[in-house]
């Protein structure tokens, strides 16, 4: 395996500082599966070998395990790590099915040409400046493989008013300009944020948003959920 470089964690203040109410948005994004049906439509990872980038607390990996050969979980924040761990342990699934390994974008743990499906959902993959993760990418990545990176178009929903309105000097068309050099192929999906109370709906958006921004947010939105567009960003390796 080639030794990939030291590396020093991205901050992701959301899950980083409030990891239970992260817990409540993974649970409130897409209920309807539409991200993984995108995903299916272009590689199953049905007896794969999975990479699962910025993993967090592991909350997408025991989906993956159902069908894949093998798991791999990164993730590069070391309470976060420990907590996917756990998750794994309490599951019952074995090592040999879900590794959870400290590590990073920009320095995998994973040996050169070793897997088949990649997946890196608003995690460090964000547009400019994640060349190196990039280069990660090319070195696990088997031949015929596929990596998916999941993020927010900003260009429409009601969500990507937020998100504009949060960054206004984020430049939805420069980030597409990016990807389409990089050779990934971006497929539009339209999903929804859904939570089972207006409370948690609430908790989700004051970690993601500003404190002033969240109040205007949640001022003139009323209900429990709400659309929310993403690009399903994918490249054949």
């Amino acid at each position: 395996m080639t030794t990939p470089p030291s590396y020093d964690p991205i901050p992701s203040p959301n899950i980083w500082e409030h990891p239970d109410t992260y817990e409540i948005e993974n649970r409130g994004v897409d209920p309807d599966g539409l991200i993984w049906a995108a995903m299916r439509r272009v590689r199953d990872w049905a007896g794969a070998d999975v990479l699962d980038i910025g993993c967090g607390s592991g909350y997408h990996l025991p989906y993956f395990a159902r069908t894949a050969r093998r798991v791999i979980g990164v993730e590069p924040y070391e309470p976060l790590t420990r907590a996917a761990q756990s998750r794994v342990r309490g599951l019952g699934l074995a090592e040999d099915l879900v590794d959870v390994r400290l590590g990073a974008a920009q320095a995998l743990p994973v040996e050169d040409d070793s897997v088949d499906v990649a997946h890196a959902r608003w995690s460090y993959f964000f547009g400019g400046g994640c060349e190196p993760g990039l280069a990660e990418l090319q070195r696990v990545m088997r031949p015929g493989g596929v990596a998916f990176v999941i993020d927010n178009d900003a260009s429409r929903s009601r969500f990507g008013e937020w998100f504009r309105a949060e960054l206004p000097a984020y430049d939805p068309v420069g980030v597409e300009r990016f990807w389409q050099r990089q050779g990934f192929t971006s497929t539009p999906v339209t999903m929804r944020w859904e939570f089972d109370t207006r409370a948690d709906f609430e908790s989700v958006v004051r970690i993601e948003f500003t404190p002033d921004h969240a109040d205007r947010i949640l001022a003139e939105h009323q209900g429990t959920g709400v659309d929310y567009a993403v690009f399903v960003r994918s490249k054949t390796y």
